[in-house]
């Protein structure tokens, strides 16, 4: 497993200037181009958001009022609660619509073909499966990564996998009744 801390991750300001990027992982890594990828996002306006053919996404509102995603014809969503995972199309043009103020999210992207990716809220253990990629990200409480002796993870902190990595690093637990986690499980397309 591989710890990050959103605040220790480099921002990256998007082209037309509407938030920035804090990327945890690209995998494969030093590939030409990623099968997944798991970045936190901190949107401060409203506007266009990239485009991204065969891609497949999945957002979920981390902390602020809420954004609210609308692609002509295909859908238009308030995400206004924390934690709770939307999924939809990279390919679709999308705006947003910023009604409380700014926003920070997670953004899990898998390349259609390549990989599958599920997002959930989790209150208890979670098990890295062998050959999946992944990514916890703490929403709130106290977590541990691996063994008793493993790092304490509190939110704004998660760890991530790769595919390749070995499963035998162990469960990341809640140590704590408050404990809430997002868990992003990408899966190689068979």
């Amino acid at each position: 497993m591989h710890h990050f801390d959103v605040e220790t991750l480099t921002a990256g300001r998007w082209r037309n200037g509407g938030g920035a990027t804090r990327e945890i992982v690209s995998g494969p890594a030093g590939g030409e181009e990623f099968a997944w990828r798991a970045s936190i996002a901190d949107i401060d306006r409203d506007g266009p958001f990239s485009a991204f053919p065969g891609i497949d996404r999945t957002l979920t509102l981390l902390s602020g009022d809420g954004v609210r995603l609308t692609s002509a014809g295909a859908f238009d969503r308030l995400l206004a609660r924390a934690g709770e995972p939307f999924s939809f199309s990279g390919d679709l043009a999308l705006t947003a619509e910023l009604p409380g103020g700014a926003c920070r999210v997670l953004n899990i992207m898998v390349r259609r073909g390549r990989s599958t990716a599920r997002v959930e809220r989790v209150t208890g253990p979670v098990t890295q499966p062998a050959g999946h990629a992944g990514v916890l990200y703490v929403l709130g409480g106290r977590w541990q990564a691996g063994s008793a002796e493993g790092r304490v993870l509190t939110p704004g902190q998660g760890v991530w996998w790769d595919a390749d990595d070995h499963a035998s690093s162990g469960a990341v637990s809640p140590l704590s009744p408050d404990a809430a986690a997002l868990w992003a499980d990408v899966t190689p397309a068979g």
